[in-house]
Protein backbone atom coordinates (compact mmCIF):
# COMPACT_ATOMS: atom_id res chain seq x y z
CA UNK A 1 0.00 0.00 0.00
CA UNK A 2 1.55 3.29 -0.99
CA UNK A 3 0.88 5.76 1.74
CA UNK A 4 -1.59 8.59 1.12
CA UNK A 5 -0.85 11.79 2.90
CA UNK A 6 -1.69 15.11 4.38
CA UNK A 7 -4.68 15.97 6.43
CA UNK A 8 -7.49 18.29 7.23
CA UNK A 9 -7.28 19.52 10.79
CA UNK A 10 -6.66 22.55 12.89
CA UNK A 11 -4.64 23.22 16.01
CA UNK A 12 -5.91 21.06 18.85
CA UNK A 13 -6.77 22.30 22.36
CA UNK A 14 -4.86 20.87 25.33
CA UNK A 15 -7.50 18.25 26.07
CA UNK A 16 -7.19 16.95 22.50
CA UNK A 17 -3.40 16.81 22.70
CA UNK A 18 -3.76 14.64 25.80
CA UNK A 19 -6.01 12.31 23.82
CA UNK A 20 -3.41 12.23 21.05
CA UNK A 21 -0.78 11.12 23.57
CA UNK A 22 -3.02 8.26 24.70
CA UNK A 23 -3.75 7.33 21.10
CA UNK A 24 -0.03 7.42 20.33
CA UNK A 25 0.71 4.88 23.05
CA UNK A 26 -2.09 2.58 21.86
CA UNK A 27 -1.04 2.71 18.21
CA UNK A 28 2.60 2.05 18.99
CA UNK A 29 1.68 -0.89 21.21
CA UNK A 30 -0.54 -2.37 18.50
CA UNK A 31 2.36 -2.52 16.04
CA UNK A 32 4.48 -4.48 18.49
CA UNK A 33 1.57 -6.78 19.37
CA UNK A 34 1.22 -7.80 15.72
CA UNK A 35 4.82 -9.01 15.62
CA UNK A 36 4.86 -10.83 18.98
CA UNK A 37 3.55 -14.17 17.60
CA UNK A 38 6.56 -14.35 15.24
CA UNK A 39 10.00 -15.83 15.68
CA UNK A 40 12.88 -13.37 15.19
CA UNK A 41 13.74 -15.23 11.96
CA UNK A 42 10.27 -14.49 10.59
CA UNK A 43 10.80 -10.75 10.89
CA UNK A 44 13.60 -10.57 8.29
CA UNK A 45 11.96 -12.44 5.39
CA UNK A 46 10.97 -10.65 2.16
CA UNK A 47 9.46 -13.12 -0.33
CA UNK A 48 8.66 -10.53 -3.00
CA UNK A 49 8.83 -6.82 -3.80
CA UNK A 50 5.37 -6.01 -2.42
CA UNK A 51 6.17 -7.46 1.00
CA UNK A 52 8.47 -5.82 3.54
CA UNK A 53 10.01 -7.66 6.51
CA UNK A 54 8.10 -7.09 9.78
CA UNK A 55 11.30 -5.83 11.42
CA UNK A 56 11.59 -3.18 8.71
CA UNK A 57 8.00 -2.01 9.35
CA UNK A 58 8.74 -1.63 13.07
CA UNK A 59 11.85 0.42 12.31
CA UNK A 60 10.41 2.48 9.45
CA UNK A 61 7.43 3.70 11.46
CA UNK A 62 9.85 4.71 14.22
CA UNK A 63 12.09 6.51 11.72
CA UNK A 64 9.00 8.44 10.60
CA UNK A 65 8.40 9.83 14.11
CA UNK A 66 12.08 10.61 14.53
CA UNK A 67 12.37 12.36 11.17
CA UNK A 68 9.04 14.16 10.87
CA UNK A 69 8.54 15.19 14.51
CA UNK A 70 11.58 14.91 16.77
CA UNK A 71 14.20 16.29 14.38
CA UNK A 72 11.89 19.16 13.44
CA UNK A 73 10.52 20.23 16.80
CA UNK A 74 13.15 19.15 19.38
CA UNK A 75 16.35 21.10 18.66
CA UNK A 76 18.44 19.10 21.14
CA UNK A 77 17.27 15.70 19.86
CA UNK A 78 20.03 13.25 18.90
CA UNK A 79 19.15 10.50 16.43
CA UNK A 80 19.35 6.95 17.76
CA UNK A 81 21.73 5.79 15.02
CA UNK A 82 23.16 7.86 12.15
CA UNK A 83 22.69 5.08 9.56
CA UNK A 84 19.06 4.28 10.34
CA UNK A 85 17.81 7.02 8.02
CA UNK A 86 19.44 5.18 5.12
CA UNK A 87 18.17 1.77 6.27
CA UNK A 88 14.57 2.71 7.04
CA UNK A 89 13.56 5.52 4.71
CA UNK A 90 10.91 4.10 2.39
CA UNK A 91 10.58 6.21 -0.75
CA UNK A 92 11.17 9.84 0.25
CA UNK A 93 13.60 11.18 -2.31
CA UNK A 94 13.56 14.56 -0.58
CA UNK A 95 14.90 12.94 2.61
CA UNK A 96 17.96 11.27 1.12
CA UNK A 97 19.12 7.95 -0.30
CA UNK A 98 17.92 4.62 1.05
CA UNK A 99 18.20 0.84 0.83
CA UNK A 100 16.58 -0.51 -2.33
CA UNK A 101 13.02 -1.64 -1.66
CA UNK A 102 13.83 -5.11 -3.01
CA UNK A 103 16.78 -5.41 -0.61
CA UNK A 104 14.98 -4.84 2.70
CA UNK A 105 15.19 -8.59 3.34
CA UNK A 106 18.99 -8.38 3.39
CA UNK A 107 18.96 -6.32 6.59
CA UNK A 108 19.84 -9.05 9.07
CA UNK A 109 21.39 -6.22 11.08
CA UNK A 110 20.40 -4.37 13.17
CA UNK A 111 18.93 -7.27 15.13
CA UNK A 112 15.31 -7.20 16.20
CA UNK A 113 16.33 -6.40 19.77
CA UNK A 114 18.01 -3.20 18.57
CA UNK A 115 14.88 -2.21 16.65
CA UNK A 116 12.87 -2.57 19.86
CA UNK A 117 15.43 -0.40 21.64
CA UNK A 118 15.08 2.14 18.83
CA UNK A 119 11.32 2.19 19.31
CA UNK A 120 11.68 2.66 23.07
CA UNK A 121 14.16 5.52 22.59
CA UNK A 122 11.91 7.36 20.15
CA UNK A 123 8.81 6.71 22.28
CA UNK A 124 10.52 8.24 25.31
CA UNK A 125 11.34 11.40 23.38
CA UNK A 126 7.91 11.51 21.77
CA UNK A 127 6.30 11.36 25.23
CA UNK A 128 8.17 14.54 26.13
CA UNK A 129 7.15 16.19 22.87
CA UNK A 130 3.50 15.22 23.32
CA UNK A 131 3.51 16.61 26.86
CA UNK A 132 4.23 20.07 25.47
CA UNK A 133 2.38 19.70 22.16
CA UNK A 134 0.00 22.56 22.94
CA UNK A 135 3.02 24.92 23.09
CA UNK A 136 4.29 23.92 19.65
CA UNK A 137 3.09 25.20 16.26
CA UNK A 138 -0.15 23.73 14.94
CA UNK A 139 1.89 21.88 12.30
CA UNK A 140 3.27 19.63 15.03
CA UNK A 141 -0.20 18.49 16.07
CA UNK A 142 -1.10 17.86 12.44
CA UNK A 143 2.05 15.78 11.97
CA UNK A 144 1.24 13.71 15.07
CA UNK A 145 -2.16 12.90 13.59
CA UNK A 146 -0.54 12.05 10.28
CA UNK A 147 2.05 9.88 12.01
CA UNK A 148 -0.67 7.90 13.80
CA UNK A 149 -2.46 7.18 10.53
CA UNK A 150 0.83 6.38 8.84
CA UNK A 151 1.63 3.77 11.48
CA UNK A 152 -1.89 2.33 11.23
CA UNK A 153 -1.37 1.89 7.50
CA UNK A 154 1.78 -0.05 8.31
CA UNK A 155 -0.17 -2.17 10.80
CA UNK A 156 -2.37 -3.26 7.92
CA UNK A 157 0.73 -3.98 5.88
CA UNK A 158 2.21 -5.90 8.80
CA UNK A 159 -0.87 -8.14 9.00
CA UNK A 160 -0.90 -8.87 5.28
CA UNK A 161 2.88 -9.13 4.87
CA UNK A 162 3.14 -11.55 7.81
CA UNK A 163 0.44 -13.73 6.24
CA UNK A 164 2.29 -13.83 2.92
CA UNK A 165 5.66 -14.50 4.56
CA UNK A 166 4.37 -17.44 6.61
CA UNK A 167 2.39 -18.84 3.67
CA UNK A 168 5.54 -19.17 1.56
CA UNK A 169 7.17 -21.47 4.11
CA UNK A 170 6.74 -25.13 3.06
CA UNK A 171 5.60 -25.94 6.62
CA UNK A 172 2.66 -23.52 6.20
CA UNK A 173 2.90 -22.34 9.82
CA UNK A 174 -0.06 -20.50 11.29
CA UNK A 175 0.15 -16.99 12.67
CA UNK A 176 -2.05 -18.13 15.55
CA UNK A 177 -2.93 -21.52 16.98
CA UNK A 178 -6.50 -22.71 16.64
CA UNK A 179 -7.01 -22.13 20.37
CA UNK A 180 -5.64 -18.57 20.17
CA UNK A 181 -7.90 -17.77 17.24
CA UNK A 182 -10.90 -19.29 18.99
CA UNK A 183 -10.26 -17.15 22.07
CA UNK A 184 -10.05 -14.01 19.93
CA UNK A 185 -12.99 -14.96 17.72
CA UNK A 186 -15.45 -16.56 20.09
CA UNK A 187 -18.34 -14.59 18.59
CA UNK A 188 -17.29 -14.93 14.96
CA UNK A 189 -19.90 -16.59 12.72
CA UNK A 190 -18.69 -19.71 10.94
CA UNK A 191 -21.80 -20.50 8.89
CA UNK A 192 -22.98 -17.71 6.66
CA UNK A 193 -26.39 -16.12 6.49
CA UNK A 194 -28.73 -18.33 4.51
CA UNK A 195 -29.55 -16.00 1.64
CA UNK A 196 -28.19 -15.27 -1.77
CA UNK A 197 -27.07 -11.84 -2.83
CA UNK A 198 -29.86 -9.44 -3.78
CA UNK A 199 -29.84 -6.19 -5.74
CA UNK A 200 -30.52 -2.91 -3.95
CA UNK A 201 -31.37 0.25 -5.93
CA UNK A 202 -29.43 3.50 -5.53
CA UNK A 203 -31.03 6.64 -7.01
CA UNK A 204 -29.21 8.71 -9.58
CA UNK A 205 -28.36 12.34 -8.85
CA UNK A 206 -25.53 14.85 -8.71
CA UNK A 207 -23.68 13.94 -5.53
CA UNK A 208 -20.84 15.57 -3.56
CA UNK A 209 -17.84 13.23 -3.33
CA UNK A 210 -14.92 13.51 -0.92
CA UNK A 211 -14.22 14.19 2.74
CA UNK A 212 -16.92 16.49 4.10
CA UNK A 213 -16.54 16.18 7.88
CA UNK A 214 -14.24 17.78 10.46
CA UNK A 215 -11.06 15.99 11.37
CA UNK A 216 -8.34 14.04 9.66
CA UNK A 217 -8.34 12.99 6.03
CA UNK A 218 -5.61 12.27 3.50
CA UNK A 219 -5.24 14.82 0.75
CA UNK A 220 -6.35 12.33 -1.91
CA UNK A 221 -9.87 12.53 -0.39
CA UNK A 222 -10.07 16.21 -1.36
CA UNK A 223 -11.31 18.55 -2.68
CA UNK A 224 -15.03 17.82 -2.33
CA UNK A 225 -16.53 17.91 -5.80
CA UNK A 226 -19.79 16.99 -7.52
CA UNK A 227 -20.23 13.87 -9.64
CA UNK A 228 -23.19 12.84 -11.79
CA UNK A 229 -24.16 9.28 -10.86
CA UNK A 230 -26.80 7.47 -12.92
CA UNK A 231 -29.28 5.15 -11.15
CA UNK A 232 -27.71 1.76 -10.45
CA UNK A 233 -28.05 -1.32 -8.30
CA UNK A 234 -25.57 -2.77 -5.84
CA UNK A 235 -25.48 -6.25 -4.35
CA UNK A 236 -26.23 -6.38 -0.65
CA UNK A 237 -23.14 -8.41 0.31
CA UNK A 238 -19.64 -9.22 -0.80
CA UNK A 239 -19.04 -12.05 -3.25
CA UNK A 240 -18.27 -15.19 -1.23
CA UNK A 241 -15.81 -18.05 -1.63
CA UNK A 242 -18.74 -20.23 -2.62
CA UNK A 243 -19.79 -17.78 -5.32
CA UNK A 244 -16.26 -17.60 -6.66
CA UNK A 245 -15.88 -21.38 -6.56
CA UNK A 246 -18.75 -21.61 -9.06
CA UNK A 247 -16.76 -19.34 -11.37
CA UNK A 248 -13.71 -21.61 -11.01
CA UNK A 249 -15.67 -24.84 -11.52
CA UNK A 250 -17.37 -23.45 -14.62
CA UNK A 251 -13.94 -22.92 -16.19
CA UNK A 252 -13.76 -19.18 -15.58
CA UNK A 253 -9.96 -19.14 -15.48
CA UNK A 254 -9.83 -20.94 -18.85
CA UNK A 255 -12.32 -18.78 -20.81
CA UNK A 256 -10.74 -15.70 -22.35
CA UNK A 257 -14.05 -13.97 -23.05
CA UNK A 258 -14.44 -12.93 -19.41
CA UNK A 259 -11.00 -11.39 -19.08
CA UNK A 260 -9.36 -8.10 -19.93
CA UNK A 261 -6.45 -8.69 -22.29
CA UNK A 262 -3.75 -7.90 -19.72
CA UNK A 263 -5.49 -10.09 -17.16
CA UNK A 264 -5.77 -13.03 -19.56
CA UNK A 265 -2.06 -12.78 -20.37
CA UNK A 266 -1.21 -12.62 -16.66
CA UNK A 267 -3.41 -15.59 -15.72
CA UNK A 268 -1.74 -17.76 -18.34
CA UNK A 269 1.77 -16.52 -17.63
CA UNK A 270 1.46 -17.11 -13.87
CA UNK A 271 -0.75 -20.19 -14.08
CA UNK A 272 -3.45 -18.74 -11.83
CA UNK A 273 -6.43 -21.05 -11.36
CA UNK A 274 -7.81 -19.72 -8.05
CA UNK A 275 -7.36 -16.79 -5.64
CA UNK A 276 -4.11 -16.43 -3.74
CA UNK A 277 -3.84 -18.85 -0.77
CA UNK A 278 -6.24 -21.43 -2.30
CA UNK A 279 -5.00 -24.95 -3.02
CA UNK A 280 -6.68 -28.21 -3.99
CA UNK A 281 -5.93 -31.65 -2.62
CA UNK A 282 -5.58 -34.77 -4.75
CA UNK A 283 -9.15 -35.75 -3.90
CA UNK A 284 -10.50 -32.36 -5.00
CA UNK A 285 -10.97 -30.64 -1.61
CA UNK A 286 -10.27 -26.92 -1.60
CA UNK A 287 -8.03 -25.58 1.16
CA UNK A 288 -7.11 -22.02 1.99
CA UNK A 289 -4.19 -20.62 3.95
CA UNK A 290 -5.45 -18.50 6.86
CA UNK A 291 -4.54 -17.38 10.38
CA UNK A 292 -4.01 -20.95 11.65
CA UNK A 293 -2.41 -22.34 8.49
CA UNK A 294 -4.15 -24.46 5.87
CA UNK A 295 -7.83 -25.16 6.54
CA UNK A 296 -10.87 -26.23 4.51
CA UNK A 297 -12.33 -23.43 2.40
CA UNK A 298 -15.28 -21.71 4.06
CA UNK A 299 -17.78 -21.11 1.23
CA UNK A 300 -19.76 -18.54 3.24
CA UNK A 301 -16.82 -16.19 3.88
CA UNK A 302 -16.12 -13.32 1.46
CA UNK A 303 -13.62 -14.16 -1.25
CA UNK A 304 -10.36 -12.25 -0.77
CA UNK A 305 -6.84 -11.94 -2.15
CA UNK A 306 -7.98 -11.51 -5.74
CA UNK A 307 -6.56 -9.11 -8.30
CA UNK A 308 -8.58 -6.49 -10.13
CA UNK A 309 -8.41 -8.73 -13.19
CA UNK A 310 -9.98 -11.65 -11.30
CA UNK A 311 -12.64 -9.41 -9.76
CA UNK A 312 -13.56 -8.00 -13.18
CA UNK A 313 -13.58 -11.44 -14.83
CA UNK A 314 -15.91 -12.77 -12.14
CA UNK A 315 -18.20 -9.76 -12.59
CA UNK A 316 -18.35 -10.36 -16.35
CA UNK A 317 -19.10 -14.06 -15.80
CA UNK A 318 -21.80 -13.24 -13.23
CA UNK A 319 -23.54 -10.72 -15.49
CA UNK A 320 -22.62 -7.66 -13.46
CA UNK A 321 -19.77 -5.20 -13.20
CA UNK A 322 -17.59 -3.51 -10.62
CA UNK A 323 -18.91 -0.22 -9.20
CA UNK A 324 -17.05 3.02 -9.74
CA UNK A 325 -15.59 4.62 -6.64
CA UNK A 326 -18.19 7.42 -6.83
CA UNK A 327 -20.98 4.83 -6.96
CA UNK A 328 -19.46 3.02 -3.99
CA UNK A 329 -19.24 6.21 -1.90
CA UNK A 330 -22.77 7.27 -2.84
CA UNK A 331 -24.10 3.80 -1.93
CA UNK A 332 -22.23 3.76 1.38
CA UNK A 333 -23.87 7.06 2.34
CA UNK A 334 -27.25 5.98 0.98
CA UNK A 335 -27.25 2.79 3.06
CA UNK A 336 -25.83 4.50 6.17
CA UNK A 337 -22.66 2.40 6.38
CA UNK A 338 -20.67 2.81 9.61
CA UNK A 339 -17.51 1.24 10.97
CA UNK A 340 -19.23 0.15 14.18
CA UNK A 341 -19.50 -3.61 14.48
CA UNK A 342 -17.36 -4.26 11.43
CA UNK A 343 -14.60 -6.84 11.13
CA UNK A 344 -11.41 -4.82 11.68
CA UNK A 345 -7.84 -5.46 12.79
CA UNK A 346 -8.88 -5.04 16.41
CA UNK A 347 -11.42 -7.85 16.03
CA UNK A 348 -8.53 -10.32 16.02
CA UNK A 349 -10.00 -12.58 13.31
CA UNK A 350 -7.35 -11.70 10.70
CA UNK A 351 -9.69 -12.99 7.99
CA UNK A 352 -12.96 -11.95 6.32
CA UNK A 353 -15.99 -13.38 8.11
CA UNK A 354 -19.31 -14.79 6.88
CA UNK A 355 -22.41 -12.77 7.57
CA UNK A 356 -24.13 -13.82 10.80
CA UNK A 357 -27.05 -16.21 10.36
CA UNK A 358 -29.56 -13.53 11.38
CA UNK A 359 -28.33 -10.91 8.87
CA UNK A 360 -31.22 -9.05 7.23
CA UNK A 361 -31.26 -9.88 3.49
CA UNK A 362 -32.99 -6.58 2.72
CA UNK A 363 -30.08 -4.52 4.07
CA UNK A 364 -26.66 -3.75 2.58
CA UNK A 365 -23.86 -5.50 4.48
CA UNK A 366 -20.06 -5.47 4.73
CA UNK A 367 -19.52 -2.07 3.11
CA UNK A 368 -16.93 -1.30 5.79
CA UNK A 369 -14.54 -4.00 6.99
CA UNK A 370 -13.76 -7.57 5.88
CA UNK A 371 -12.41 -6.82 2.37
CA UNK A 372 -11.20 -3.90 0.33
CA UNK A 373 -13.57 -3.69 -2.63
CA UNK A 374 -12.13 -3.19 -6.11
CA UNK A 375 -13.76 -0.39 -8.09
CA UNK A 376 -13.52 0.32 -11.81
CA UNK A 377 -11.99 3.74 -11.19
CA UNK A 378 -8.42 4.83 -11.84
CA UNK A 379 -6.50 6.36 -8.97
CA UNK A 380 -6.36 9.93 -10.23
CA UNK A 381 -6.47 13.26 -8.40
CA UNK A 382 -9.85 14.81 -7.69
CA UNK A 383 -10.57 18.04 -9.61
CA UNK A 384 -8.62 20.86 -8.01
CA UNK A 385 -6.19 18.61 -6.14
CA UNK A 386 -2.87 20.24 -5.29
CA UNK A 387 0.13 18.10 -4.39
CA UNK A 388 1.79 19.15 -1.13
CA UNK A 389 5.34 20.50 -1.21
CA UNK A 390 8.35 18.64 0.14
CA UNK A 391 8.36 15.18 1.70
CA UNK A 392 4.64 15.21 2.40
CA UNK A 393 3.94 15.59 -1.30
CA UNK A 394 5.75 12.29 -1.89
CA UNK A 395 3.15 10.33 0.06
CA UNK A 396 0.41 10.45 -2.45
CA UNK A 397 0.46 12.59 -5.56
CA UNK A 398 3.33 10.79 -7.27
CA UNK A 399 1.40 7.49 -7.14
CA UNK A 400 -1.62 8.77 -9.08
CA UNK A 401 -1.02 6.74 -12.25
CA UNK A 402 -1.72 3.18 -13.43
CA UNK A 403 -3.52 2.07 -10.26
CA UNK A 404 -7.13 1.29 -9.34
CA UNK A 405 -9.11 2.55 -6.35
CA UNK A 406 -10.42 0.24 -3.63
CA UNK A 407 -12.92 1.21 -0.95
CA UNK A 408 -14.23 0.07 2.41
CA UNK A 409 -11.29 -1.22 4.46
CA UNK A 410 -10.58 -4.80 5.47
CA UNK A 411 -10.14 -7.16 8.41
CA UNK A 412 -6.53 -5.88 8.58
CA UNK A 413 -7.50 -2.18 8.75
CA UNK A 414 -7.58 -0.49 12.18
CA UNK A 415 -11.11 0.71 12.87
CA UNK A 416 -10.13 4.26 13.86
CA UNK A 417 -8.23 4.59 10.59
CA UNK A 418 -11.15 4.19 8.16
CA UNK A 419 -13.65 6.64 6.64
CA UNK A 420 -16.29 6.39 3.91
CA UNK A 421 -14.08 8.61 1.75
CA UNK A 422 -10.85 6.63 2.24
CA UNK A 423 -9.22 5.85 -1.12
CA UNK A 424 -6.90 2.86 -1.17
CA UNK A 425 -5.09 2.04 -4.40
CA UNK A 426 -3.17 -0.82 -5.96
CA UNK A 427 -1.96 -1.97 -9.33
CA UNK A 428 -4.43 -4.29 -11.04
CA UNK A 429 -2.34 -7.45 -10.53
CA UNK A 430 -1.94 -7.22 -6.74
CA UNK A 431 -3.47 -9.96 -4.57
CA UNK A 432 -1.61 -10.08 -1.25
CA UNK A 433 -3.95 -7.62 0.45
CA UNK A 434 -7.47 -8.56 1.61
CA UNK A 435 -9.00 -7.50 -1.72
CA UNK A 436 -12.49 -8.67 -2.70
CA UNK A 437 -15.47 -7.45 -4.68
CA UNK A 438 -19.13 -6.52 -4.71
CA UNK A 439 -21.20 -6.51 -7.89
CA UNK A 440 -23.01 -3.56 -9.39
CA UNK A 441 -25.24 -3.24 -12.43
Amino acid sequence: MALPVSLVSSAQPAVATSALATHYQAVRAQSVALVLPLLPEDTVVQPNLDVSPPKWHLAHTTWFWETMLLKQFVPEYEVFHPEYAYLFNSYYNSLGSRVNRADRGTLSRPPLADVYRYRAYVDEHMAALLAKLAELPAAATELVELGLHHEQQHQELLATDIKYILSTNPLAPGYLTAAELASKSASAPTDGANFGASWLPVPGNIYPIGHQQEGFAFDNELPVHEVLVAPFELQNRLVTNGDFLQFIESGGYQQFQFWLGEGWDLVNREGWRAPLYWSQTADGQWLRYGPTGLAPLNPAAPVSHISFYEADAYAQWAGGRLPTEAEWEVAARHFGATAAGGNWLESGHFDPLPLPADADPTQCHQLLGDCWEWTYSPYHPYPGYQRAAGALGEYNGKFMINQLVLRGGSCATPESHIRLTYRNFFHADKRWQFTGLRLAR
